[in-house]
């Protein structure tokens, strides 16, 4: 059913009941604002707003017309808007925010096993068989999440998953999305074998003799997963309406697709917007490819400006540079703490230089992921390249991860006025974080990892966002991790690198405003204030008073995107609509 038709019936809490007030009342012997000639078709008093506007950060009470704020400020003002019509409700004293904006998301529409958090590969061959139950038995059996620590060794071999699979294809694929692991058949059937040259940018991983592994890295992953049956376009759009429906759930209101859709994908989200069923506004992104030509250009372009609906648009382009820590594919200035390589660098500086300058005068924003410094820098480079080219404006080119930076380029994001697009979350000193990550790093470079503290220092506008489906789209959950850099059980007790955490405040504010500002649409998204997209979440506890551990058992309760409720909470009462006398 489309949003605008849907009218949630939820039974009624003490506490949470909605208002009838006649325009001409007010509390405390207050005199409201005289009546403006608009009137608000929504109306929510006794919240404790944080705005996230600088102008006036806090108010009680917001009106909104026509998806837009007619006022944040107090009872007065917003019952000003009061008319006939005018649903008016009281949140009863629960705390507001801006809507949560995700900068860097992934739609993942292939079914598969759940591997994520598994102890041992132990567990994660039960969790395949469990799935496998579901599926015909000469399907290709599919698992996303695991991490190296899960094996002995830290190693990843297909000699683990054969004896439990003998006959069918499997591959799964690790958290970061970064390394596969295929088993025998996958292998065979993909046609790999000791003779099999790497592609570019990916790497075969073998063993002493020379026969894979089954571990594919980077592009390598494309030689098994391409056999893969295609999903249908149903599919698809069955798996879009699920993760908005979760995503609004947890206080969403804004995502940025950090990958190109294909052709179905794409489809699916006109067909969303044409039904009227986005419960959040999306930003889709166009390849970043070196042999984009001017036709393509073009149509990208074309696309930007053709799509640039509230809800569903384009103007911007996905590259990368390098892998993961994880897997040792991050480009670095120096070889790994654990690793005699240094990572793959996908492309070459020069290339690199030719085409963020051809994207970039075509006016089309460029966001690259670079995790290793040296990647970094290489993006840096390219950005400071195209400026000099094609001369000053407002380009707002991003940098996606930023996770290892070296100290001397952060003043340059600064400068070119590039924008760090990180995730918080990937702070989380887990057991992947501590066995795998940091070790490869060295405790140099894992001390500046995600180090949001000196990017702020710098001056550095930041993103946040989750990078779903690599770490839950929970952004309570990543600005937890931004605050504490503590494990939701609390681990360490000062946190991981405690230096490098930052304030509640600035955590919310790169989750709402930095986000909407690295989509150039700060100026209708991320604070609550008059003029405004009505984009905002009602939570269950204050988060901005008590323990950062109150931002784990905080849940949003009402969900509002462009006025529309598009997740509200069984406990909240129903927003009735009735007439509101003059």
């Amino acid at each position: 059913m489309p949003l605008s038709l849907q009218v949630p019936a939820r039974r009624a809490v003490a506490g949470l009941v909605c208002l009838v007030l006649t325009c001409g009342c007010s509390r405390g012997g207050e005199t409201p604002a005289p009546n403006p000639v608009e009137t608000a078709d929504r109306i929510f008093l006794d919240a404790r707003i944080w705005t996230g506007d600088g102008a006036r950060p806090r108010a009680e009470a917001l009106a909104v017309r026509d998806g837009i704020i007619l006022a944040a400020g107090n009872e007065a003002e917003a019952m000003a808007y009061a008319g006939p019509g005018t649903r008016i409700e009281s949140l009863g004293g629960l705390r507001m925010l801006p809507g949560f904006h995700d900068a860097h998301w992934h739609l993942p529409s292939r079914p598969a096993a759940d591997l994520a958090g598994a102890a041992d590969v132990e567990e994660l061959i039960q969790r395949l068989r469990e799935y496998a139950k579901v599926l015909p038995g000469d399907a290709w059996l599919v698992g996303r999440g695991w991490t190296p620590d899960m094996f002995p060794d830290h190693t990843a071999h297909h000699h683990h998953i054969d004896a439990a699979f003998p006959g069918r294809p499997v591959v799964i694929t690790d958290r970061d999305g970064h390394q596969s692991l295929a088993n025998g058949v996958a292998l065979a059937l993909a046609g790999i074998d000791a003779e099999t040259p790497d592609p570019a940018g990916g790497e075969i991983t073998r063993d002493r003799t020379g026969k894979p592994t089954g571990l594919l890295k980077e592009t390598a992953m494309d030689l098994v997963r391409s056999l893969l049956p295609p999903l249908s376009g149903e599919e698809i759009y069955g798996a879009l309406q699920r993760t908005m429906d979760q995503a609004a759930r947890l206080g969403l209101t804004s995502l940025q697709i950090a990958h190109a859709p294909g052709a179905a994908e794409a489809a699916a989200y006109r067909r969303a917007l044409a039904d009227d069923t986005l419960k959040v506004r999306l930003r889709l992104a166009v390849p970043f490819s070196q042999d984009a030509s001017d036709a393509d250009l073009e149509r990208f372009t074309e696309l930007a400006t053709q799509r640039n609906d509230p809800f569903l648009r384009y103007g911007i382009a996905k590259g990368m540079l390098d892998g993961t820590v994880d897997g040792a594919t991050a480009a670095m200035l120096a070889p790994f703490h654990q690793h005699e390589s240094a990572g793959i660098a996908m492309w070459e500086q020069q290339a690199l230089d030719r085409m963020v300058a051809r994207y970039d005068e075509a006016g089309i924003q460029v966001q690259l992921h670079a995790i290793g410094d040296r990647a970094i820098r290489m993006a840096l480079d390219a950005f400071e390249n195209a400026a000099r080219v094609n001369g000053p404006r407002d380009r707002r080119h991003r940098v996606e991860h930023v996770e290892v930076t070296d100290a001397a380029d952060l003043p340059r994001f600064v400068e070119l006025g590039v924008i760090a697009s990180m995730q918080p979350i990937f702070a989380t000193p887990d057991s992947t974080t501590l066995e795998s990550y940091a070790p490869m790093l060295g405790p140099d470079l894992a001390a500046r990892a995600n180090d949001f503290r000196s990017f702020e220092a710098a001056g550095v506008t930041l993103a946040f966002g989750s990078d779903y489906p690599v770490f839950p789209m929970d952004p309570l959950l990543g600005i937890y991790t931004a605050v504490t850099r503590q494990t939701p059980d609390g681990v360490p007790p000062d946190g991981w690198y405690p230096e490098n955490r930052i304030s509640l405040g600035s955590a919310l504010r790169h989750y709402t405003w930095g986000s909407a500002y690295a989509a150039f649409r700060e100026h209708e998204l991320g604070i609550l204030a008059p003029g405004m997209l009505a984009d905002f979440v009602v939570l269950s506890e204050d988060i901005l008073e008590g323990p950062p551990a109150r931002l784990l058992s905080a849940r949003p309760l009402l969900t509002v995107m462009g006025g529309r409720d598009t997740y509200r909470d069984d406990m909240l009462a129903p927003a009735h609509r009735e007439p509101v006398r003059r």
